[in-house]
């Protein structure tokens, strides 16, 4: 099908499909710019945002970054910045390959388009003056007929009338002669020019007619052909770039396969582990054989080694704490207010003798004497953390029995 046969008359449409046509090329190029941009914007993105978590040196995290998860996440983060390389490798390419190109075509494109529709336009017109032509040739033909027949008419008048005189006559005679010799080249001229018109309306419409519109067929279809390779252009360019960044992706797969928690958990013991022990278990403290301490008449001597044997129970127990207790107890102790222990309490006994001689009360011993039998004492303990915890027990204990 061709538009010069079946569009003959439809200049005007195809002006403005033509021109529509162009209008899409720009717009699908103006879609690629944008796209561009966007790779670009998207591809340094990518890169701040791997700069961003990038192990920083001399740091806490460089340290950290001997863990197969750190090791992961950088190479992730290395891949991720050969991605975003990809991203604009697919920015360029469609600059140059596409826009660049598309542009350039769209330019000679629109000179082309103005060069047919100027060429048509010419061929229009000069159908439209051979048509004007026309229409004057037979507008005077038409002219010189009426003309030529009121002369007949007036010649056969006067020629019929007896009182006209024959100069007269002739005179009209002739007249009439000379307006069909005006008719006869009227006539003459008139068929000349149609023939004319004739053969340039043919030409017009069956010969340059036909051959703009094919000219501009042929460029509309060249449009679209090169719009169809551009898509595929288009495509071919992201297609490139895909194995490429399948091997980023898969860069990023293989780290995360190497990530080892067993391995990781024995980094965290080769880096914290102190090598002490863990502390004993704490002995079982008896507070009530104060309690059981009764008013009799024993000796003062024996109430005194009872009272002392009392006073060293607490030093028994030197067993190792739990190695959370806070380190200000210690302090707090020393600090602390000294306070005198509590007395015995009296015996209920049935033996005890009201108006007996009483017990003497327990020797207060200032806090600093503990203190320093504490420190003369000589638990097993098996590092100096142990020895503060030893040492802060020996003073809640120490404390405790003090206060009332």
């Amino acid at each position: 099908m061709s538009w010069g046969t079946e569009l003959w008359d439809q200049f005007d449409n195809l002006e403005k499909h033509t021109q529509w046509g162009i209008e899409v090329l720009e717009k699908y190029i103006k879609f690629v710019k944008e796209r561009t941009e966007i790779e670009i914007g998207y591809a340094k993105q990518l890169r701040n945002l791997s700069k961003k978590y990038q192990t920083k040196k001399n740091s806490k995290e460089e340290e950290e970054s001997k863990y197969t998860s750190c090791k992961a996440f950088q190479t992730t983060l290395n891949e991720m910045n050969d991605y975003a390389g990809q991203h604009e490798v697919i920015s360029e390419n469609m600059t140059s390959q596409i826009t660049a190109e598309l542009t350039r075509f769209v330019q000679e494109l629109k000179q082309e388009r103005k060069s047919h529709f100027h060429e048509g336009r010419k061929a229009q017109q000069h159908i439209e003056t051979c048509w004007k032509q026309l229409e004057a040739s037979k507008r005077r033909f038409e002219r010189d007929c009426k003309e030529a027949e009121r002369a007949q008419q007036y010649f056969e008048k006067m020629d019929a009338d007896i009182n006209v005189t024959k100069a007269d006559v002739e005179k009209a005679r002739q007249q009439a002669q000379i307006r069909h010799q005006m008719s006869d080249d009227s006539k003459g001229e008139y068929s000349s020019v149609l023939q004319k018109f004739n053969r340039e309306q043919n030409d017009h419409y069956y010969t340059h007619i036909p051959g703009i519109f094919q000219k501009l067929q042929d460029m509309e279809e060249r449009r679209i052909g090169r719009m169809s390779d551009s898509l595929k252009t288009y495509a071919e360019i992201d297609r490139q770039v895909v194995p490429i960044i399948g091997k980023c992706l898969d860069g990023i797969t293989k780290s995360a396969e190497s990530i080892n928690g067993k391995q990781d958990s024995q980094m965290v013991i080769e880096s914290f582990k102190s090598g002490f022990e863990p502390p004993g278990d704490v002995d079982f403290e008896d507070f009530t054989q104060s309690m059981k301490r009764t008013v009799s008449d024993n000796s003062l001597t024996n109430t005194k080694a009872d009272g002392k044997s009392d006073a060293k129970v607490p030093s028994k127990s030197r067993g190792k704490l739990w190695p959370f207790i806070k380190k200000n107890k210690l302090m707090s102790l020393l600090t602390s207010p000294h306070q005198p222990p509590p007395p015995p309490p009296a015996s209920a006994s049935p033996s005890a003798v009201p108006n007996g001689p009483q017990s003497p009360k327990q020797q207060k011993e200032p806090l600093s004497h503990r203190f320093n039998d504490f420190m003369t004492s000589k638990p097993k303990i098996h590092c100096f953390r142990s020895l503060k915890r030893g040492l802060s027990l020996k003073l809640v204990r120490t404390v405790s029995a003090c206060t009332p």
